[in-house]
C-alpha cells in the first residue's frame, strides 16, 4: 500500500502546473481539504482520498491509475464517490456521496475550502456568487448547514 506521503507526492505530482480559479497553484486547495478531513477526526485513508480527491475528475490521473493504484478500496471509493460524472446531476452525485461511506467527511472538506470567503473574495463578482449559490447548493443536497447557520 501507498504511505499517506507517497500520496501526496503523487498528488502533487499529478496536479503540477494547475491552478485554481483565483490563479493559485491548485495543490494548496488540496492540502487545505486533506487538512480539513483531518481536523475532521478522518483517518489515513480518507486523508489519502482527500489528497487525490479531484485527480480522476480533473484527469489528473486517470480511472485505470485509481483501479490499479496499491490504495485500499475504501479510499478508491471515496475518491470515485466525489468524481463529478459528465452529464450527472447534483442530486445523483450527492446521492452516491451519502451512499459511500466516508465520502461525506471528504465533500465537507471540500465544500468548505472552496467557500472560503477568502478565497472567493478575489475572484469577479458574478464568478464569486455563482460559486457560493453552487456550494450552498451542494451543502444542502447533502444535509450539511450552510455556511454561517448557528448549528453548523
Amino acid at each position: 500500500m501507498l504511505t499517506l506521503s507517497e500520496v501526496e507526492s503523487l498528488a502533487r505530482a499529478a496536479h503540477e502546473g494547475q491552478t485554481d480559479k483565483a490563479g493559485r497553484p491548485y495543490t494548496e486547495h488540496l492540502r487545505a481539504v486533506a487538512e480539513g478531513v483531518r481536523a475532521r477526526g478522518g483517518d489515513d485513508e480518507l486523508i489519502a482520498a482527500a489528497w487525490l480527491h479531484d485527480s480522476v475528475e480533473d484527469d489528473a490521473l486517470s480511472a485505470t491509475w485509481l483501479r490499479e493504484a496499491a490504495l485500499t478500496d475504501r479510499t478508491k471509493a471515496v475518491v470515485l464517490a466525489v468524481t463529478k460524472r459528465a452529464g450527472e446531476t447534483p442530486q445523483a452525485y450527492a446521492e452516491r456521496i451519502l451512499a459511500t461511506p466516508g465520502a461525506l467527511l471528504v465533500k465537507e472538506a471540500d465544500l468548505a475550502h472552496n467557500a472560503d470567503p477568502a478565497r472567493l473574495a478575489v475572484l469577479d463578482a458574478p464568478t464569486r456568487e455563482r460559486l457560493t449559490g453552487k456550494y450552498a447548493r451542494m451543502r444542502a443536497l447533502l444535509g450539511l448547514c450552510a455556511p454561517g447557520d448557528e448549528s453548523d
